[in-house]
């Protein structure tokens, strides 16, 4: 196949590894000048995923260059600059007519709206997918085992796509859960900011267990409200990647969650990561879908708070230990 990927930071260029050594044609397009140029000179990027060559089967070129043929566009820079990226009048003879796969894991925060959605409303018409799961770009170019899911409204380009990627250490599965796979890529960071903000409080693990499994219960009410699927939340796209997510180092969220965590200010642990940590914008817009959807969220709240300042992070933690222990069963489907 041909395919498109927007975006060259470590996970975009560690998907056009993956596609390339599957075998297929990979144009990576990015912005960044000193990055396209160490792309095409020395095949490898430098910045964010130093140590591993691209394959001649890879072009490296900019956002604003001309289309060039393609079977699918795969999205995976930041959320926050998903609709200008995927708006740019250069794509303009592409998207509409070829798949879009959302490798992206957030939300519109501007409109609290899932990519998807933000997507249809650039290209009417398109056939917008998303592909999510643990997968930490790093161990994803080591070869190390993982698996995704992908999902598109047409199950036949959900195959399509579906089998671009596998491999003998990357299994993909598909689903028709657009909405849910979504929701869980983009809340679970939220939640790993949490994990690490408890480590580097100096919490322990059984405080993390708990605090993961009542996050993970949050991430499904929501979805649930928003007319996700619950198994969704149950597979390797919610709690298999809420897992990797809040328990690696490897993880930017955790990392940015752990330095707060440790009383670094949000702007010092952002500029310290180098890199964008989607939790950040993430926690802002899941509160705000909570409140319309009348969902209560009390781990999102407290760490949207922390993050924005108005809370301390042992504050927040105290807070939430504080509040009445109701039943603790799975919201109704």
């Amino acid at each position: 196949m041909r395919v498109t990927v927007l975006g060259c930071g470590s996970w975009g260029t560690a998907l056009a590894l993956v596609l390339a050594r599957n075998g297929h044609d990979v144009v990576l397009l990015g912005r960044d000048p000193d990055e396209i140029h160490g792309l095409r000179s020395s095949r490898e990027n430098f910045r964010y995923l130093p140590g591993f060559v691209l394959p001649e089967t890879v072009s490296a070129g900019y956002l604003t260059d001309p289309p060039v043929e393609a079977d699918f566009v795969v999205a995976a820079m930041p959320s926050g600059a998903f609709r200008e990226v995927v708006g740019l009048a250069s794509l303009a003879g592409l998207l509409p007519h070829v798949p879009l796969l959302i490798a992206s894991k957030g939300l519109d925060v501007a409109s609290t709206r899932l990519l998807s959605d933000v997507a249809e409303e650039l290209h009417p018409g398109i056939a917008a997918g998303v592909i999510t799961g643990p997968n930490l770009a790093i161990e994803m170019v080591r070869g190390i085992p993982t698996a995704a899911v992908v999902a598109f409204n047409d199950q036949a380009t959900a195959d399509r796509v579906r089998q671009a990627f596998v491999s003998g250490s990357f299994r993909v599965y598909r689903s028709d859960d657009l909405c849910g796979l979504q929701l869980a890529g983009a809340l679970k960071n939220v939640v790993a900011i949490a994990a690490g903000m408890s480590d580097g409080l100096g919490f322990g693990d059984n405080t993390k267990g708990a605090l993961l499994a009542r996050g993970w219960r949050e991430m499904l009410k929501l979805g649930l409200a928003m007319g996700a699927k619950p198994e969704t939340f149950m597979g390797i796209a919610g709690m298999g990647d809420l897992f990797a997510t809040a328990a690696s180092s490897l993880s930017r969220n955790y990392r940015l969650g752990r330095a707060v965590g440790e009383g670094a200010k949000l702007a010092a642990a952002v500029e310290a990561l180098g890199q964008v940590a989607e939790g950040v914008p993430t926690a802002e817009a899941a509160v705000q879908l909570a409140r319309r959807h009348g969902v209560s969220m009390p781990i999102f709240e407290a760490i949207e708070a922390v993050l924005r300042g108005r809370l301390e992070p042992k504050r927040g933690v105290a807070m939430l230990m504080e509040r009445e222990t109701p039943e603790e069963g799975i919201p109704a489907v």
